[in-house]
């Protein structure tokens, strides 16, 4: 249903603002309390300085990588996410109907994720903006904010928005520590594609123009959106495009014919592959450390796109379920770049770094 023209100019006046959209009402931000605000590490982002989208700068974005980074290569997760907790969902609130499963409940706030990181050795992640939250930032913004070394974000888009407020969206979440922007296929309605979208294609473009890569989540199958994705490029064939999770192509019938589908995308140069949520790819067929997803998936990946067009990602939370769990996830995709130091310093963090710009710092290791 569409909004109401009170609802839309509302909207606006958020976008404006200095804040990141969010649905959360301003008053209650207001009267949060510190010591709530203090599970994050941060004062509210409302107190944060006004800046320019004319000065969003992404000087590292697509600059080849370094030498050095090869001899002690930086570890970036390029796919997690965090949802607040319980006692943060207060001030935080899922969007309903999309409470996390209670078993990771309180397992994915942003400073579970820094302890696990720095029990891992990993520097910086790359936040993709939760369902839980939809599209409300506001949790994810927070935690930019209070870790801007450790963290980025990729925001959600929202398919309701008509082409100048998705632009707007998007040149305010910039200014907020969010790189990248998702592309969900299930929540366009049914039926639509996102390249018939005028908005969507709007999106790119802009992204395009700043640099700011899309992800793309084909999580029923790459074929349901093989062709959808062909035609975003050609609208937009400078926008960096990052499809999650191998493409989905699990070890199976369907999955064969997929991958064979995400290997002939390695001819649009701006196309890219994560190498992560491992577990989803090997299913029931290949048990930890997921041998067969090494040689029937990355292997070929890996001679197809090369090591500067793949990024290594965890899907933590739901990574910490699995056997090997999140040290697990890290170590395996080290292992299968063996002693390809390059190949190593660009899976694990150097791509990253490429599409999305330096991290800085990593998580501080004392407490």
């Amino acid at each position: 249903a569409k909004d109401s023209p009170s609802v839309r100019a509302t909207r606006k006046s958020m976008v404006s603002s200095t804040r990141p959209i969010f649905r959360l009402p301003p008053l209650l931000l207001l009267t949060t309390s510190a010591k709530a605000l203090s599970r994050i590490g941060r004062e509210p982002y409302f107190s944060r300085a006004t800046t320019n989208i004319k000065n969003y700068s992404r000087k590292s974005t697509m600059m080849p990588m370094s030498s050095s980074s090869s001899a002690n290569p930086v570890v970036i997760d390029s796919h997690l996410h965090v949802w607040a907790d319980e006692e943060e969902s207060k001030i935080f609130p899922y969007s309903p109907g999309s409470e996390p499963p209670p078993a990771l409940a309180n397992a994915a706030s942003a400073a579970r994720l820094i302890e696990t990181m720095k029990s891992c050795g990993v520097a910086g992640a790359l936040i993709v903006q939760p369902i839980n939250h939809k599209y409300d930032h506001s949790y994810v913004a927070e935690a930019i904010a209070a870790h801007p070394s450790v963290f980025k974000g990729m925001m959600l888009h929202d398919p309701s928005r008509d082409a100048e407020e998705a632009v707007q969206d998007l040149e305010q979440l910039l200014l907020d520590g969010f790189v990248g922007v998702r592309f969900n296929p299930y929540l366009w309605p049914e039926g639509k594609r996102m390249s018939d979208d005028p908005a969507a294609v709007a999106m790119c473009r802009r992204c395009a123009d700043l640099k700011v890569p899309i992800g793309i989540m084909c999580f029923k199958g790459l074929d349901l959106h093989y062709d959808d994705i062909c035609s975003l490029i050609r609208k937009s064939p400078d926008t960096p495009i990052v499809l999650d999770h191998f493409g989905f192509t699990g070890l199976d019938e369907k999955g064969d014919k997929n991958f064979e589908k995400l290997l002939s995308l390695a001819e649009k140069k701006n196309v890219h592959v994560k190498i992560s949520a491992l577990f989803r790819i090997a299913g029931d067929v290949s048990p930890f450390p997921y041998e067969d997803v090494r040689r029937r998936r990355f292997v070929p990946l890996l001679e197809r796109y090369g090591a500067s067009r793949l990024l290594w990602g965890t899907d933590f939370p739901f990574v910490i379920e699995t056997e090997g769990g999140y040290e697990g996830a890290v170590d395996v995709v080290r292992s299968w770049c063996g002693v390809e130091q390059k190949d190593a310093a660009a899976i694990l963090g150097g791509t990253s770094e490429n599409l999305f710009g330096k991290w800085g710092g990593g998580p501080k290791m004392s407490t």
